[in-house]
């Protein structure tokens, strides 16, 4: 069956109400609330939040919450629990759709980063996790970041909203001497492409040798799966740099097909993300509903 997803622009625009969804769903699933408490506590009549929900994340609420209960089923299941034990947590589940994202890695040299020589595109457009800012340079997108429509700029660093002229900022100044130009045209192109139609695409990244290890750990993490930072530094090489590699996951410059928001502190606790915990949070949620 063919889902028909919003378009780009319309679930940047639900973005926001859709994070808010995903959180009260991911709370409540255990009692399963029917259609029209769901909608009621979004402020939405049942259909337009059927049709919203379903066209924004893929699947129905309905499905959503069976998602979310199949996979605290299968942690149950193999941490030991009895059929029946599991059946009395999470009720009736079914599996959710497989999605996979191939990636060719690339990396930008540190001569076409660093020098003039460098030409790179930037610009914005639509996301269903809000708009984004893409970096393009002739290899293939080397900067993914999200604005905060209505937030305004902050002094220092970005946080806890993204105002545009801070994340185009933010994203420039990290190739202080290329040749940067506007292009949204090219990015909303881009933005079908990661988005939309799926398929590969090429990433073009400038870092030290540990951090692209890094990153390319950061790949290996399976959709809808979460490591610690510990995780991620053993993978790349280096078990006893947890903390380096937290440093090095945070200055992750492609969100979303660099994984980034796959990786937690030991705690466990949705804390440090780049782009704010409520979107790293809806970014897992939407992941972990559509792996089987």
């Amino acid at each position: 069956m063919t889902t028909h997803y919003l378009p780009l622009d319309e679930r940047s625009v639900a973005y926001d109400r859709m994070a808010e969804a995903l959180e009260h769903l991911g709370e409540t699933w255990r009692d399963w609330p029917d259609l029209r408490t769901c909608a009621d506590a979004m402020g939405l009549s049942p259909s337009h939040f059927q049709r919203e929900f379903s066209r924004w994340a893929g699947i129905s609420p309905r499905q959503f919450q069976a998602a979310l209960a199949h996979a605290e089923a299968g942690d149950l299941l193999r941490q030991g629990a009895s059929v029946l034990d599991t059946t009395y947590e999470t009720g009736l589940s079914s599996p959710s759709r497989l999605h996979d994202l191939f990636i060719a890695h690339e990396a930008l040299s540190p001569g076409e980063a660093k020098s003039g020589e460098a030409k790179l595109l930037i610009g914005k457009a639509p996301t269903p996790f809000g708009t984004g800012v893409f970096m393009l340079s002739k290899r293939g997108l080397c900067g993914l970041g999200f604005v905060d429509d209505g937030a305004e700029a902050k002094t220092g660093f970005l946080h806890p909203g993204y105002a545009e002229d801070q994340v185009f900022s933010d994203m420039s100044s990290r190739y202080p001497k290329a040749d940067i130009q506007r292009d949204d045209v090219e990015a909303a192109a881009w933005a079908k492409r990661v988005f939309g139609d799926g398929g590969e695409v090429a990433l073009a990244m400038y870092g030290t040798p540990f951090r692209r290890q890094v990153w390319r750990a950061l790949l290996e993490i399976p959709t809808g799966e979460t490591w610690t930072y510990g995780d991620v530094a053993a993978r790349a090489g280096n078990p006893k740099a947890a903390r380096a590699a937290g440093t090095a996951i945070g200055a992750n410059t492609i969100a979303w097909l660099i994984p980034c928001h796959r990786a937690l502190a030991s705690d466990g606790r949705l804390h440090n993300y780049h782009w704010g915990t409520a979107r790293k949070r809806a970014m897992l949620t939407y992941e972990k509903v559509h792996v089987a």
